[in-house]
């Protein structure tokens, strides 16, 4: 037995004792297990998973029921070990609770082809009340910014609808205001002026007007554009329908087109749009699902 084996077989043998040594580990056969993190799914929550192979794995794709649809879940090789393959799972903040079949397909590179199919339990999220006072216009806007604002939110949805296929960030995902922790608001059904409002879809991160906002990972701006509720927005798009969106800027600091590089600055804090003061909305969305931003902080990209 040589160094040079050990250290070759290192991430495997890593990889598969950390796997059994997991409770929430899935066998899905033919020496194929299913991992995810964190065990429990809630509403507007994010999964990751891990597809753990004895020997080298050629592909990995999957589907699940989100909203009455169903929805592919995109996976990646592992950098350094060809028997691992990560994917991320976006629960919306909308999906109801209740249980939801996970189908699986692997590709092995010398065996055959494995399928199943795991049950993933929703649960509720617990999302309070927030009541705030707001310019009228946002609350009540006249035909011309009605017409507006729903155009701006179809050219939304038709962005986070679009999937990237190739990977385009390295890394962990980082905080967009390095230093400040202090988030907020995500889920929360805001009643604003006393009319009730749709739930807040981003995390609230108050701080100076000027601040520099940072890129949370590698990805491209599809979108530098002042929007009638979000004010200056940043939409950057890290492929595999991972999407992370920067409002209420002061000063827009890229453009659409431009590849962005994880911590460049895109932008500084501002108070436009509908806001109560200055503070950076910032938005996670995968594969067209709203999911609270914060649960993407850290994670392992490679």
């Amino acid at each position: 037995m040589t160094v040079a084996w050990l250290f070759a077989c290192a991430p495997r043998v890593a990889a598969q004792a950390k796997a059994a040594a997991s409770g929430n580990a899935h066998d899905c056969g033919g020496e194929v297990t299913v991992r995810f993190f964190p065990q429990r799914a809630v509403q507007g929550g994010l999964l990751r998973l891990e597809v753990h192979g004895q020997t080298a794995i050629a592909q990995v794709s999957g589907e699940w029921t989100a909203r009455e649809a169903e929805r592919s879940v995109p996976f990646w090789r592992d950098a350094r070990y060809k028997g691992l393959f990560h994917g991320f799972l976006g629960v919306d903040l909308a999906q109801p609770s209740g249980k939801y079949a996970l189908k699986l397909n692997v590709q092995p590179e010398s065996s055959e082809a494995v399928s199943c199919e795991i049950s993933v339990s929703v649960t509720a999220g617990k999302f309070p009340e927030e009541r705030l006072t707001v310019a009228p216009k946002f609350v009540e806007p006249n035909p011309e910014d009605t017409k507006r604002a729903e155009e701006e939110g179809a050219r939304l949805r038709a962005i986070f609808a679009t999937m990237t296929p190739e990977k385009l960030w390295t890394g962990a995902f980082r905080l967009p205001l390095p230093g400040i922790h202090t988030a907020r608001n995500f889920g929360r059904r805001r009643v604003l002026n006393g009319t009730p409002g749709s739930p807040h879809s981003g995390v609230d991160i108050p701080a100076v007007e000027g601040t520099p906002i940072h890129a949370s990972q590698r990805g491209r701006v599809v979108l530098a554009a002042n929007l009638y509720f979000a004010g200056n927005t940043v939409v950057i798009d890290h492929g595999l329908g991972v999407y992370t969106l920067y409002g209420h800027m002061k000063v827009l600091g890229v453009q659409e087109g431009e590849t962005v590089s994880a911590g460049a600055v895109i932008g500084r804090v501002g108070a436009t749009g509908r806001v109560t003061g200055p503070h950076l909305h910032w938005g996670l969305t995968l594969d067209d699902s709203r999911v609270n931003a914060l649960d993407i902080v850290g994670l392992p990209g490679s």
